[in-house]
């Protein structure tokens, strides 16, 4: 698993840069000077993308606390992490291009981040479950 940890940050690591030149290159072209939330992409695929598998991986290294149930986490981790990247992305595009969205697809959006946030977050605290109790 520590590879795949190390695996994984380095993928998240690439996919925050990309999202980070995506926000400034898009926003420049399309003469966009607002705020937009295609902003915080690269900085969640960084923390909680690159650096949260970074300290998994140091983790494993010393506790090797990853189970039966550790790739179902990281499944689950992994699509949370996208599907709220996903919202973020949608979201961003509609206030760069000022699109006009009915109250129902706002609120699409904001659920599909919500969920995506939801996922993680459950993920994150099973992660650290198993962290400490091989700690303890």
């Amino acid at each position: 698993m520590t590879k795949r940890y190390a695996n994984l940050a380095l993928a998240y690591g690439i996919a925050a840069m990309i999202a980070g030149v995506f926000y400034r290159e898009f926003t420049k072209f399309s003469h966009f000077t607002g705020k937009t939330n295609l902003s915080v992409m690269h900085t969640h695929y960084f923390l909680l993308g690159m650096f949260f598998f970074l300290i998994l991986m140091l983790a494993e290294k010393v506790l090797s606390f990853s189970g039966k149930n550790t790739p179902k986490v990281l499944i689950t981790y992994e699509i949370g992490l996208n599907i709220t990247g996903l919202g973020f992305l949608m979201r961003g595009l509609t206030q760069v291009w000022g699109t006009q969205l009915s109250r129902g697809m706002d609120a699409s959006i904001s659920g599909i981040a919500g969920i995506g946030h939801i996922l993680t977050g459950v993920s994150m605290i099973l992660f650290l479950l198993s962290i400490k109790k091989k700690a303890v």
